[in-house]
């Protein structure tokens, strides 16, 4: 049985529901995280700490 290392994984905390986030330790700012438990897709704002800010959506062109 292995230990899993959680010196690779840093937390952030969901701004829509509250919910933990693991990311892992070499996060870069402006990636996109998905929260386990509401779905949000989170955007990256800052590496040390990690803060994450919900992300931009993206908007339909229609071909245009």
């Amino acid at each position: 049985m292995k230990k899993h290392r959680r010196e690779n994984v840093k937390m952030a905390e969901c701004i829509e529901c509250g919910a933990d986030v693991q990311t892992a330790s070499d996060v870069e700012e402006g990636e996109i995280l998905t929260c386990p438990d509401c779905g949000a897709d989170l955007e990256v704002a800052s590496v040390d700490p990690v803060a994450l800010v919900l992300a931009p959506e993206e908007e339909e062109d229609w071909g245009e």
